[in-house]
């Protein structure tokens, strides 16, 4: 099974503050950047041409996420498991990781990626660093009796 975790892309940091409207809602109205624009969409023509046609694609509901996704330019879900500060096993249940038969995409936030990361890496850390508009390309695998976690590949839109 194939996991592809990609952070939103660069969104402006603070929205312009809303009458009336709480502080959590503020910041998943937050919208990427001209330079996130330009981010997502670099890496969403990489990502479409390496990702195989049935591949399932889940989204956090904040605006940034949805944007970055959008880029991508295939069906998705939006889906609260993945809002912000989100548990990393939920992440893994919504992926049906390992046993999922097709590849999973997941645009979402951080710590929640980076720790999903680090758990499936069997890093010391708490959770590993994915800059934005980045994305982490893991592979499950049985060798043997062993259960393996690959790293496919990282990429950043800067490199492409």
């Amino acid at each position: 099974m194939d996991l592809i975790l990609w952070r939103h892309a660069e969104a402006h940091e603070h929205p312009d503050l809303l009458q009336g409207v709480p502080g959590d809602a503020q910041d998943l109205a937050r919208r990427l950047t001209s330079r996130g624009e330009k981010q997502a969409s670099r890496m969403a023509a990489w990502l479409d041409r390496q990702l195989p046609e049935g591949a399932r694609v889940f989204s956090s509901p904040a605006a940034r996420c949805e944007q970055t996704v959008m880029a991508l330019d295939r069906k998705f879900k939006l889906r609260d498991e993945l809002l912000p500060e989100g548990d990393p096993l939920d992440l893994l249940e919504l992926a049906q990781w390992p046993l999922g038969k097709s590849p999973v995409v997941v645009v979402g936030h951080q710590p929640t990626l980076g720790r999903v990361i680090a758990r499936l890496l069997s890093l010391n850390e708490e959770d590993c660093s994915v800059k934005k508009g980045a994305l982490w390309w893991l592979r499950h695998r049985e060798r043997g009796n062993v259960s393996q976690t690959v790293v496919v590949t990282v990429q950043t839109p800067e490199l492409l």
